[in-house]
Parts: C-alpha cells; structure tokens; sequence
C-alpha cells in the first residue's frame, strides 16, 4: 500500500507535487494559535481531505501545472480565511501595522469583506480548471468548454449557498452564524453568488483573450514560414 501511494505521488509533475506539499503545510500553520479551534475541523478539515487524496485524484483526471495553481491559490485564500472563520480576518490590523490606514475606513466598508474576496477568487481562478476539465474528458470546444466553467461556477455557488441555509436551519444558533458569514446582511447570499459570477466572467475574458493571442502568433508564425518557403 506503502509502495503504492509512493509510486502515485511520484508520477505527478513536480510542481504540483510541490504545490500539494505547500498546501497541507499552510492547513498545519493555520492550527498554530488557532482562535476558533472548536471550529477548525469544520473549516480545515475537507481542504485536508482533497489535498491528501490530490495525488490519486490527478493521477486518474490530469490536469495542467496552470490548473492546479489556480485551484491551489484559491484553496489556500480558502485556508487563511477559515483560520479566523471569515467573519474575523483581521486585514484591517495588517494593513493598519504596515500603512498606519485600514481598508474599512477608507473605503467606508461595514462588514469584513474577506469572504466576498474569496467567492470572487472561487469564480476567476477556478472556471481555467473547470474548463480544463471540460475539454480533456468531455471533449468540448474551447468556446462550450467556457460557457462550461462560467455556468459551473454558478451552479456550485448556489449549492453552496443552499448548503448554509441549511446549516443555519440544523445547526445551534453560534455555531450557524459563526460558520455562514453572514454579518447581518440579508443579501449576502446573492452578493456572494454575484462576485463569484464576475470572478468567471473575468477569468473568460483573460482566457479568450490569451487564445485570440495565441492564435494569432501562431498565424503570424505560420505566415512567415510561407514567406521564406516561396522566397
């Protein structure tokens, strides 16, 4: 069994080897200090869970170096948020200890705005994977690959969202509260799912925009090697 797991984690590139690595070692950090502990394995433990079954999970659906770099950044904004359970990330004193000014008083936010972030970081980081993924095993075209990810990101937000409600509905009162973000805004469902959604838009706009370029290098390569075969 021993002998097995090495072999898998030894056929993945190193990069995403390297990448695995980081991320548990930022779940372990996150637990130095911890000030939700009562909270922790709520929030840390599935991230856990999909960075040690990553190497059999690539092994079976490869996916490019690019790829699982977005989907680890967003994995590890994901962990710093769930250290101090969203609601609490203290930005504000970091930026404070570093500029002497604070977001929230100059941009006049009321509400810890780290969560939004990262429901926007879900949409721009995570719709290249999800039309990767789209491409090499449903095999659709660039454009519907796309279309894919954009709509993806939307069902999976929703889900997400139906998932705290439900939370909210079982789980004791603290806990729902601590766990869902809400800080006392009643839209705050729809506005996660909104800058997730432009999170997406702009993550196609930069792929589109990358394969325009790219096809047009290649026809401008292509172009010149008719150039010299005639001359």
């Amino acid at each position: 069994m021993i002998s097995g797991a090495a072999a898998v984690w030894k056929s993945l590139p190193i990069a995403q080897r390297r990448m695995i690595l980081l991320l548990i070692g930022a779940i372990a950090a996150a637990q130095i200090n911890q000030p939700f502990p009562e909270l922790a394995p709520l929030q840390h433990g599935p991230t856990l869970a999909l960075a040690l079954a990553a190497p059999w999970l690539l092994r079976r659906w490869p996916l490019s170096n690019g790829a699982v770099a977005c989907i680890t950044l967003f994995l590890l904004l994901h962990t710093l948020g769930g250290r101090y359970i969203y609601s609490y990330v203290p930005y504000d004193d970091w930026a404070r200890s570093m500029t002497g000014h604070d977001f929230s008083s100059t941009f006049g936010w009321r509400r810890n705005g780290y969560d939004r972030l990262v429901h926007f970081a879900f949409g721009l980081l995570l719709t290249h994977p999800l039309a990767q993924i789209a491409q090499r095993r449903g095999g659709m075209s660039l454009g519907w690959s796309l279309a894919f990810g954009f709509v993806t990101i939307g069902f999976i937000s929703a889900f997400y969202e139906s998932f705290e409600w439900l939370l909210t509905l079982m789980a004791e009162g603290e806990t729902a509260d601590w766990y869902n973000g809400q800080q006392g805004d009643v839209w705050d469902p729809q506005k996660d799912m909104a800058a997730a959604q432009v999170g997406a838009l702009i993550a196609l706009l930069i792929l589109g925009l990358r394969r325009h370029r790219q096809g047009g290098a290649k026809a401008i390569s292509s172009s010149a090697d008719t150039v010299r075969e005639l001359s």
